[in-house]
This record gives C-alpha cells, sequence and structure tokens, in this order.
C-alpha cells in the first residue's frame, strides 16, 4: 500500500522516476494518481515504494515494520466482519468533500432494505455522528486526537 496517498492495494503501480520516488497508480475504473514519497532534491539509490531514513549515509527501511501490526489487524478485522456477511465501506476524503452527505443519503435510500450501522471517526467532535445518528441509524463515534483516519486497531 502506497503510505502517502494509500491507495496501491489493488492497482497497477508505475514508477516514473525512481530518483525521486514519483510513481503512478493506476486503478482499477481507470483513474491515474501520480505523486512522490520526497519533497527533496538530493539523489539517492532506494525502492521508491520504501519510506526511509538517511542516517549517515545508511537507509533505514521502516514501513514494513510499522504497517505489520495494522496490516495485521486490518485483516482480522476484514475477517470478523466476513465471517458474520457483514459488508464495510470505508469513505476517506478530504473534510467537507461529502463524505457524510452521501453517507445519510445512502441511509436513507437503503435503511428499509438492509441493516446499516456507521462507526464514524472524527478528530475531536462529534458533529458528523450526529447528523448520521439522525438517520435511524446506529453510530459509535471514535475521536482520533491528533489522528486524521481511523487505524485498525480503533475499528477493532
Amino acid at each position: 500500500m502506497c503510505v502517502t496517498c494509500g491507495c496501491s492495494d489493488n492497482s497497477e503501480v508505475t514508477v516514473t522516476n525512481p530518483q525521486t520516488g514519483t510513481h503512478e497508480h493506476i486503478l482499477a475504473d481507470g483513474t491515474v494518481i501520480s505523486h512522490s514519497h520526497h519533497d527533496h532534491d538530493h539523489e539517492h539509490p532506494h525502492h521508491p515504494a520504501e519510506i526511509h531514513a538517511q542516517i549517515h549515509g545508511n537507509i533505514l527501511q521502516v514501513e514494513q515494520n510499522l504497517l505489520a501490526k495494522n496490516n495485521l489487524l486490518a485483516a482480522q478485522n476484514r475477517g470478523w466482519l466476513k465471517g458474520r456477511k457483514t459488508v464495510a465501506l470505508n469513505l476517506v476524503s478530504s473534510p467537507g468533500s461529502g463524505k457524510t452527505t452521501l453517507l445519510t443519503r445512502t441511509i436513507a435510500d437503503l435503511k428499509t432494505a438492509i441493516p446499516i450501522s456507521v462507526i464514524e471517526g472524527d478528530q475531536a467532535t462529534a458533529n458528523d455522528a450526529q447528523k448520521i445518528s439522525e438517520t435511524g441509524c446506529q453510530v459509535v463515534q471514535i475521536n482520533t486526537g491528533t489522528g486524521c483516519h481511523l487505524e485498525a486497531s480503533m475499528v477493532e
């Protein structure tokens, strides 16, 4: 998974500049996302999809260890949901982009056809959870503090 945009799970990744780590993700629907993991100008050899720290000329690779626990918990969460025949969708986008509006409209349109519950993540408030609860849907609010998204352990 790309730790900059979070998008490479089921996408084709093409490295366009190995020195800067600039690469493209081509998603299943044909959407192309291009970005770099670096915002520095020096050149050094490394695999562009790895997070690294350069210390006295050595490259310390840390991505796998940082994400391994989250990935394991996420897999366990998916297994738990699958065992209960529950479909889980993850809505992620910028603040103000319309996630809550899309979600409340979807709940209103589908609540008589299927049971829907929501885990709402927000850094500090319960404003969106309140809007969602007004649809009659069961909501669990998780405040992430300084984090901008829910980690697998929070969902667990």
